[in-house]
Protein backbone atom coordinates (compact mmCIF):
# COMPACT_ATOMS: atom_id res chain seq x y z
CA UNK A 1 0.00 0.00 0.00
CA UNK A 2 3.03 1.94 0.10
CA UNK A 3 1.69 3.40 4.03
CA UNK A 4 4.25 2.81 6.94
CA UNK A 5 2.07 0.68 9.33
CA UNK A 6 1.68 1.47 13.16
CA UNK A 7 0.90 -1.14 16.06
CA UNK A 8 -2.56 0.20 17.93
CA UNK A 9 -4.78 -1.85 20.53
CA UNK A 10 -8.37 -1.54 19.85
CA UNK A 11 -10.19 -2.47 22.82
CA UNK A 12 -7.42 -4.43 24.45
CA UNK A 13 -6.24 -6.13 20.77
CA UNK A 14 -3.43 -5.29 18.65
CA UNK A 15 -3.66 -4.55 14.93
CA UNK A 16 -1.40 -3.61 12.49
CA UNK A 17 -2.79 -0.87 10.56
CA UNK A 18 -1.52 2.14 7.63
CA UNK A 19 0.01 5.10 9.71
CA UNK A 20 -1.89 7.62 7.39
CA UNK A 21 -5.29 6.65 8.56
CA UNK A 22 -7.74 8.11 11.08
CA UNK A 23 -8.76 6.21 14.24
CA UNK A 24 -12.36 5.51 12.45
CA UNK A 25 -10.93 4.51 9.14
CA UNK A 26 -8.39 2.67 11.37
CA UNK A 27 -11.39 0.68 13.06
CA UNK A 28 -12.95 -0.19 9.66
CA UNK A 29 -9.54 -1.39 8.16
CA UNK A 30 -8.99 -3.54 11.16
CA UNK A 31 -11.86 -5.21 10.42
CA UNK A 32 -15.04 -3.57 12.71
CA UNK A 33 -18.41 -2.86 11.11
CA UNK A 34 -19.49 0.54 12.55
CA UNK A 35 -22.92 0.95 13.03
CA UNK A 36 -22.83 2.94 15.87
CA UNK A 37 -20.48 5.86 16.86
CA UNK A 38 -20.38 7.05 13.57
CA UNK A 39 -22.25 9.80 11.97
CA UNK A 40 -20.71 12.18 9.85
CA UNK A 41 -18.04 11.40 9.41
CA UNK A 42 -16.22 15.03 9.34
CA UNK A 43 -16.01 16.10 12.79
CA UNK A 44 -19.23 17.78 13.11
CA UNK A 45 -22.11 15.27 15.22
CA UNK A 46 -19.82 14.19 17.74
CA UNK A 47 -20.82 10.14 17.85
CA UNK A 48 -17.49 8.98 17.42
CA UNK A 49 -16.10 9.84 21.04
CA UNK A 50 -12.91 8.08 21.92
CA UNK A 51 -10.46 7.77 24.41
CA UNK A 52 -6.66 6.92 23.93
CA UNK A 53 -3.62 6.31 25.91
CA UNK A 54 0.00 5.94 23.96
CA UNK A 55 2.27 3.94 25.45
CA UNK A 56 4.78 5.71 27.63
CA UNK A 57 2.50 8.62 28.29
CA UNK A 58 0.76 8.48 31.54
CA UNK A 59 -2.31 10.81 29.98
CA UNK A 60 -5.58 9.62 28.84
CA UNK A 61 -7.07 11.91 25.90
CA UNK A 62 -10.38 12.42 24.03
CA UNK A 63 -10.67 12.88 20.63
CA UNK A 64 -12.92 12.09 17.51
CA UNK A 65 -12.07 9.00 16.01
CA UNK A 66 -13.06 10.63 12.56
CA UNK A 67 -10.56 13.68 12.79
CA UNK A 68 -7.86 11.76 14.58
CA UNK A 69 -4.80 9.94 12.97
CA UNK A 70 -3.54 6.57 14.48
CA UNK A 71 -0.43 7.04 15.86
CA UNK A 72 2.07 3.85 16.94
CA UNK A 73 1.46 2.19 20.35
CA UNK A 74 -1.70 3.59 20.26
CA UNK A 75 -4.36 2.08 23.06
CA UNK A 76 -7.89 3.17 21.70
CA UNK A 77 -11.48 3.05 23.20
CA UNK A 78 -14.60 4.15 22.13
CA UNK A 79 -17.40 5.90 24.09
CA UNK A 80 -20.77 4.35 23.05
CA UNK A 81 -23.10 7.72 23.70
CA UNK A 82 -23.23 9.51 26.55
CA UNK A 83 -26.85 9.64 28.65
CA UNK A 84 -25.94 13.41 29.18
CA UNK A 85 -29.37 14.87 31.46
CA UNK A 86 -31.53 17.17 29.25
CA UNK A 87 -33.89 19.09 31.03
CA UNK A 88 -37.34 19.77 29.78
CA UNK A 89 -38.46 23.37 29.36
CA UNK A 90 -40.57 25.43 27.04
CA UNK A 91 -38.09 28.12 25.26
CA UNK A 92 -41.46 30.33 25.00
CA UNK A 93 -41.15 30.61 28.65
CA UNK A 94 -38.06 30.29 30.31
CA UNK A 95 -36.88 33.59 32.09
CA UNK A 96 -33.67 34.96 30.73
CA UNK A 97 -31.49 35.26 33.50
CA UNK A 98 -29.64 33.12 35.66
CA UNK A 99 -32.96 31.27 37.83
CA UNK A 100 -33.07 29.12 35.15
CA UNK A 101 -30.02 28.19 35.55
CA UNK A 102 -30.83 27.20 39.37
CA UNK A 103 -33.64 25.72 38.21
CA UNK A 104 -33.33 23.56 35.60
CA UNK A 105 -29.15 22.40 35.90
CA UNK A 106 -28.57 23.45 39.50
CA UNK A 107 -25.64 20.84 39.87
CA UNK A 108 -23.08 23.75 37.46
CA UNK A 109 -23.23 26.04 41.41
CA UNK A 110 -21.57 22.30 42.51
CA UNK A 111 -18.48 22.80 39.90
CA UNK A 112 -15.53 22.17 41.54
CA UNK A 113 -13.15 24.14 39.43
CA UNK A 114 -11.08 20.83 38.42
CA UNK A 115 -11.23 21.43 34.84
CA UNK A 116 -11.28 17.96 34.21
CA UNK A 117 -14.08 18.99 31.27
CA UNK A 118 -11.73 21.09 29.74
CA UNK A 119 -8.81 18.85 29.47
CA UNK A 120 -11.47 16.00 28.26
CA UNK A 121 -12.72 18.71 25.43
CA UNK A 122 -12.25 16.83 21.94
CA UNK A 123 -12.95 20.38 20.45
CA UNK A 124 -10.30 22.20 22.59
CA UNK A 125 -12.91 24.00 24.31
CA UNK A 126 -12.88 26.14 27.37
CA UNK A 127 -15.52 24.00 29.02
CA UNK A 128 -15.23 25.34 32.61
CA UNK A 129 -15.52 28.84 31.61
CA UNK A 130 -18.69 28.38 29.97
CA UNK A 131 -19.86 26.84 32.70
CA UNK A 132 -18.92 30.16 34.65
CA UNK A 133 -20.75 32.48 32.38
CA UNK A 134 -23.85 30.21 32.55
CA UNK A 135 -23.83 30.40 36.20
CA UNK A 136 -23.93 34.23 36.11
CA UNK A 137 -26.42 33.96 33.64
CA UNK A 138 -23.95 35.93 31.04
CA UNK A 139 -25.79 33.46 28.23
CA UNK A 140 -24.27 35.63 25.02
CA UNK A 141 -20.75 34.62 26.36
CA UNK A 142 -21.70 31.24 27.33
CA UNK A 143 -22.99 31.08 23.96
CA UNK A 144 -19.81 32.11 22.10
CA UNK A 145 -17.46 30.24 24.72
CA UNK A 146 -19.68 27.03 23.69
CA UNK A 147 -20.06 27.75 19.67
CA UNK A 148 -18.22 24.87 19.07
CA UNK A 149 -19.94 22.31 21.31
CA UNK A 150 -20.25 19.26 19.15
CA UNK A 151 -22.52 17.80 21.72
CA UNK A 152 -19.91 14.58 22.33
CA UNK A 153 -20.25 14.65 26.21
CA UNK A 154 -16.54 13.43 27.04
CA UNK A 155 -16.72 16.22 29.26
CA UNK A 156 -19.88 15.33 31.32
CA UNK A 157 -18.08 11.89 31.36
CA UNK A 158 -15.19 13.09 33.33
CA UNK A 159 -17.05 15.91 35.90
CA UNK A 160 -16.90 14.54 39.30
CA UNK A 161 -20.26 17.19 39.86
CA UNK A 162 -22.34 15.35 37.59
CA UNK A 163 -22.73 18.37 35.04
CA UNK A 164 -24.17 18.28 32.02
CA UNK A 165 -22.55 20.41 29.78
CA UNK A 166 -23.11 20.04 26.50
CA UNK A 167 -27.16 20.53 27.25
CA UNK A 168 -26.38 23.57 29.49
CA UNK A 169 -24.72 25.53 26.72
CA UNK A 170 -27.04 24.51 24.61
CA UNK A 171 -29.97 25.97 26.88
CA UNK A 172 -27.80 28.88 27.00
CA UNK A 173 -27.38 29.20 23.09
CA UNK A 174 -31.48 28.77 22.40
CA UNK A 175 -31.72 31.76 25.21
CA UNK A 176 -29.54 34.17 23.49
CA UNK A 177 -30.45 32.73 20.06
CA UNK A 178 -34.56 33.69 20.63
CA UNK A 179 -33.64 36.43 23.49
CA UNK A 180 -30.91 38.24 23.71
CA UNK A 181 -29.06 38.43 20.13
CA UNK A 182 -30.16 40.92 17.44
CA UNK A 183 -32.87 39.83 14.94
CA UNK A 184 -31.14 38.75 11.61
CA UNK A 185 -33.81 40.05 8.89
CA UNK A 186 -32.20 38.31 6.24
CA UNK A 187 -32.48 35.18 8.04
CA UNK A 188 -36.17 35.54 8.62
CA UNK A 189 -36.79 36.42 5.26
CA UNK A 190 -35.04 33.36 3.54
CA UNK A 191 -36.32 31.02 5.89
CA UNK A 192 -39.99 32.73 4.85
CA UNK A 193 -38.62 32.03 1.34
CA UNK A 194 -38.08 28.08 1.82
CA UNK A 195 -41.44 27.90 3.52
CA UNK A 196 -43.44 29.54 0.63
CA UNK A 197 -41.27 26.81 -1.87
CA UNK A 198 -39.33 29.85 -3.80
CA UNK A 199 -36.65 27.23 -3.79
CA UNK A 200 -38.55 24.65 -4.88
CA UNK A 201 -38.19 24.07 -8.48
CA UNK A 202 -34.22 24.95 -8.56
CA UNK A 203 -33.79 22.12 -6.19
CA UNK A 204 -35.82 20.10 -7.89
CA UNK A 205 -33.12 20.93 -11.16
CA UNK A 206 -29.89 20.64 -9.03
CA UNK A 207 -31.32 16.99 -7.77
CA UNK A 208 -30.90 15.68 -11.17
CA UNK A 209 -27.76 17.13 -11.97
CA UNK A 210 -24.60 14.67 -12.42
CA UNK A 211 -22.71 14.70 -8.87
CA UNK A 212 -19.21 16.07 -10.65
CA UNK A 213 -21.65 19.14 -11.91
CA UNK A 214 -22.80 19.56 -8.16
CA UNK A 215 -19.49 19.81 -6.91
CA UNK A 216 -18.54 22.54 -9.40
CA UNK A 217 -21.14 24.37 -8.69
CA UNK A 218 -20.62 24.52 -5.02
CA UNK A 219 -17.32 24.94 -5.34
CA UNK A 220 -17.54 28.38 -7.43
CA UNK A 221 -20.91 29.42 -5.80
CA UNK A 222 -21.07 32.98 -4.78
CA UNK A 223 -20.66 33.57 -1.29
CA UNK A 224 -21.97 36.71 0.66
CA UNK A 225 -19.76 38.90 2.57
Amino acid sequence: MGNNMVNIYLFGKKYSVPSNLTIMKAMEYAGYQLKRGCGCRNGFCGACATIYRVAGDKDLKACLACQTQVEDGMYIATLPFFPLVKEPYDIEKISTNESIMMQLYPEIYACVGCNACTNACTQGLNVMQYIAYAQRGEFEKCAEESFDCVMCGVCSSRCPAGISHPQVALLARRINGKYLAPESKHLTNRVQEIKDGTFEELLQNLMQKPIEEMKELYNNREIEK
